[in-house]
């Protein structure tokens, strides 16, 4: 089955890759700028190979810790946007060092729900990505979260790289998560448990599986991964989720040795 995400990847020309949290940041909380720098360079294989490639990039609060860790344990909503605030400068600065080693510039792109509410701005968007991706500079977009608040969220990152992906007119959507994909259970608990390679519907994936607390389906945080899936199968594009934290996995799920769930829209 990994020779079907061989297969979308080696079609697609435009590319959204989206980063989790937990992905861009090592066990302490700090910033892995190792993974960074390996993804800056797997995304330059792509480029090479003729792709144009966009990244969500979650990770300006994990960046904010980074720099004033005494702010870590304040829970207060203002300290946590300013915390973004400040957090953003330093995610932006990584990305720049790691895509420069890459001789590659970046741009950046904050996004908050109205941005994708207001025709205008939709149009604005599509040319500015169009105009950095013509030029071989890869956008790094996140939501503002300095700005945005609860009900003007868009919910998170999965949701805003689907959104991006629509509105690019993305060929292929690749979500790094903590997880290798989708499984019939938890594998934590379950060694049974089976990655699920290939899904071409989702209402039925939704019958066969387990709820986990793993499972990427489950209620809660993770049940946000079925929402882009939905979202990029409602305009016939593919989308993969797999583990960003495993070494080189970008090149790996190009060449069809890497782990993953595709969802496939059925033809």
């Amino acid at each position: 089955m990994s020779e079907q995400i061989k297969k979308a990847i080696k079609g697609a020309r435009k590319i959204v890759i989206k980063i989790g949290s937990n992905t861009l940041a090592k066990n302490d909380g700090t910033q892995n700028t190792d993974f960074m720098a390996s993804f800056a360079r797997q995304v330059k294989n792509l480029i090479d190979a003729g792709k144009q490639v966009s990244v969500v990039s979650s990770g300006a609060q994990v960046s904010g810790v980074s720099a004033l860790k005494e702010w870590a344990r304040k829970k207060d909503v203002h300290y946590r946007q300013a915390l973004c605030a400040i957090g953003q400068v330093e995610l932006m600065s990584q990305w720049r060092k790691a895509f420069a080693e890459c001789d590659i510039h970046i741009g950046q792109l904050l996004f908050v729900k109205e941005n994708f509410e207001n025709k205008l701005q939709t149009l604005n968007i599509r040319n500015t990505l169009f105009t950095l991706v013509d030029e071989g500079v890869v956008p790094i977009i996140n939501e503002n979260d300095s700005v945005s608040f609860e009900e003007d969220s868009i919910g998170d990152n999965d949701n805003l790289s689907a959104l991006t992906s629509i509105l690019w007119g993305a060929d292929l959507l690749i979500l790094f998560s903590d997880i290798d994909g989708v499984y019939s259970d938890n594998p934590k608990t379950n060694p049974d448990a089976k990655l699920i390679q290939s899904v071409n519907n989702i209402d039925e994936l939704r019958k066969q599986i387990t709820i986990g607390e793993t499972n990427a389906f489950r209620t809660g945080e993770n049940e946000t991964k079925q929402q882009p899936a939905q979202k990029c199968f409602d305009y016939n594009s593919p989308v993969i989720l797999a583990n960003g934290a495993r070494p080189q996995i970008l090149d790996k799920l190009s060449d069809g040795t890497g782990d993953g769930t595709i969802f496939l829209p059925e033809e």
